[in-house]
């Protein structure tokens, strides 16, 4: 069934942001509102209420974004795939709606600007396309174009317009850097090439004065060029000594003339922007993570920055304080899990941590690193003591959920790593799988509180991807990657059934009656086991594009919910086995699903970082 026929899932929140869009972080002139990407989405967030909007309309990452002088534009520009066309849209800000869908540029839109009167936007192709283009703010029509650079220079990275004339922009990047005029009449614009002198640079962006004298360039060497912009000559460059490490990615003026520049190595500086020698005004600040933009609130008292590791911070210009105001994950989510019973938590991990988050207001409450390892997979002990992680090093690790301490490791638990953890409903129990094929029981004592291995079951021919028991604890089941799924005794430890597909097995559910269980995986069917005598009662087609990776099952048994590599969150009827009700947001595959106790909502996480909440329909 196509999903337009479908009922859709109500995003509540998101969790994360893309930080490697370049100046992707914007503050709109009304001073109320943050404006970000996430993946496909453009996300505006209301600084006091931390109320979330949704900007949807891209097919896939959003690559650039830029907001206009009054405000009543914002642009958005995409990636997408070699050999297709990147859309850029422009948005009505006012009533949040898709004004113009804008396609010209091949594969990737690299940066977007518009003029000071509104009249114009203009924007850059990526280096697969490589033209600059200027579009009419009223017709929607392309008023002209043309290369970005010549033949022999590299990619253009950015470009910005000048602020009190409509035909006068500059554009800039790897060997290059250009003024170019409109000449509206014979519908060209006109290149002049900026004389640099000896100088070699990588440009990354350029930021104009209020009265277009000058124009200032950051580049990848870590230095500062101010350029004329009369005579396109360079009028003075530097710091000489004390470069910003690993190059300069966003520059803002301040009204005192003085430069806010974010650096790779999470440097963020003032600098003087009066002098040719670019001395610090007052010591840098560290951020975590490469910053990627600045955005200035209103006149500059307050500013924010983003780093490539999806934070975003709140800096008071006077006293240099600083506020974390997002934070995500940057790396793949693996997992999500609730603790029993209970809605208002849930935590995720990614890389080498986990996070517990809010789930109503998307706060992060804890985090949890164990530096230059992967988490795999989490849950949450019956009772609520402890949160179980399974890692790559071929450990389980145990934590107390409300302080994070480490309250006990079991070391080599697993050859391979440890790829799947489930606990017994009378906290006695931990089941673990490797990616080695091995499942392993492990005994928590009363006494000492730390686990023995019981028992090692040895079927599987390869990694254990879920693991599953069944609600009286008498039995689980393992799926795994080499196409077979098996129900296991947990009293005698020995094989019960076992059911066989020719899939890689990614996810298994019990029914809440525990006779059935219902299976998923890269063959994109959804099938229906007896655990009886593991005969098969139905099969259904659960995506019509890749695997399925996540599902979870209601309380009372009556849906079902899926996630996969079509980037939709399914849910299902059980008995009738169709969907009912489809979500789309997500720009990464979907890796796990997973519903909230209470059935308020529903939690999804994606390889691109994001976590994402869904109101359960009613």
């Amino acid at each position: 069934m196509p999903c337009d026929d479908l009922n859709h899932l109500e995003l509540v929140s998101t969790i994360g942001f893309n930080g490697n869009v370049n100046r992707g972080l914007i503050i709109h002139p009304d001073r109320e509102h943050m404006i970000y990407p996430l993946g496909s989405t453009v996300i505006i967030r209301n600084l006091t209420t931390n109320r979330q909007e949704f900007l949807t309309g891209h097919k896939n990452n959003v690559s650039c974004l830029t907001v206009s002088k009054s405000g009543k534009y914002l642009a958005s520009g995409q990636v997408t795939h070699m050999g297709f066309k990147a859309d850029i849209i422009v948005w009505d800000y006012e009533k949040r709606s898709l004004l113009y869908r804008l396609t010209l540029h091949k594969v990737k839109v690299e940066a977007l600007a518009f003029s000071p009167n509104e009249l114009y936007l203009v924007s850059l192709g990526g280096q697969d396309d490589g033209s600059v283009v200027v579009w009419n703010m009223k017709t929607a029509a392309a008023v002209c174009g043309s290369p970005a650079a010549v033949q022999s220079a590299g990619t253009t990275f950015t470009v910005n317009y000048a602020n009190n004339s409509d035909d006068i922009f500059v554009t800039a990047g790897e060997g290059t850097l250009r003024v170019w005029e409109l000449d509206l009449q014979n519908r060209k614009i006109r290149p002049l090439e900026c004389n640099m002198g000896q100088l070699k640079r990588i440009v990354k962006c350029v930021e104009v004065d209020e009265n277009d004298h000058y124009f200032y360039c950051g580049t990848t060497s870590g230095d500062i060029l101010k350029m004329n912009m009369k005579t396109k000559l360079v009028a003075n460059y530097g710091p000489a000594k004390g470069k910003f490490s690993r190059g300069i990615a966003d520059i803002k003026i301040l009204k005192t003339g003085d430069l806010l520049v974010g650096a790779g190595d999470g440097t963020v500086a003032l600098v003087k922007g009066n002098s040719d020698k670019y001395g610090l005004v007052k010591p840098a600040m560290k951020v975590q993570g490469a910053v990627t933009s600045i955005a200035l609130r209103g006149e500059g008292h307050q500013f924010f920055v983003g780093t490539n590791k999806s934070q975003i911070f709140r800096f008071n210009f006077t006293d240099s304080a600083m506020t974390p105001i997002v934070s995500a994950h940057y790396e793949p989510v693996a997992d999500v899990a609730f603790p029993v019973g209970c809605s208002e938590l849930f935590a995720t991990c990614s890389g080498d941590d986990i996070r517990v988050w809010h789930t109503l207001t998307s706060r992060e409450l804890l985090r949890i690193t164990v530096p230059n390892m992967i988490c795999h997979a989490i849950e949450f002990m019956q009772d609520g003591h402890s949160l179980i992680s399974a890692w790559e090093d071929g450990k389980i690790r145990a934590f107390l959920p409300e302080s994070g301490k480490l309250h006990y490791t079991i070391d080599n638990a697993h050859n391979s790593g440890v790829t799947a953890i489930a606990t017994t409903e009378d906290c006695k129990k931990i089941i673990s799988g490797g990616g080695e094929g091995q499942v392993r029981v492990w005994d928590i004592s009363e006494r000492t509180n730390i686990p023995r291995l019981k028992e090692a079951m040895k079927e599987h021919k390869s990694a254990i991807t879920c693991i599953k028991v069944r609600p009286n604890g008498g039995e689980c089941v393992t799926a795994s990657d080499d196409g077979t799924c098996i129900i296991w005794d947990l009293c005698r430890f020995v094989r019960k059934q076992m059911v066989m597909s020719n899939t890689l097995f990614r996810c298994v559910c019990y029914h809440p009656m525990g006779i059935q269980i219902i299976t998923s995986g890269t063959d994109r069917k959804v099938a229906y086991w007896e655990t009886f005598d593991g005969s098969q009662i139905r099969e259904v087609e659960g995506s019509k594009t890749g695997s399925i990776n996540g599902m979870d099952i209601s309380p009372d048994g009556t849906a079902v919910i899926t996630g996969g590599d079509d980037k939709l969150i399914k849910l299902w009827d059980y008995n009738e086995g169709a969907v009912h009700w489809v979500g789309e947001g997500h720009s990464g595959n979907v890796t796990r699903v997973k519903m909230c106790p209470n059935r308020a909502y529903i939690v999804s996480v994606s390889q691109d970082g994001a976590i994402l909440i869904w109101r359960y329909p009613q």
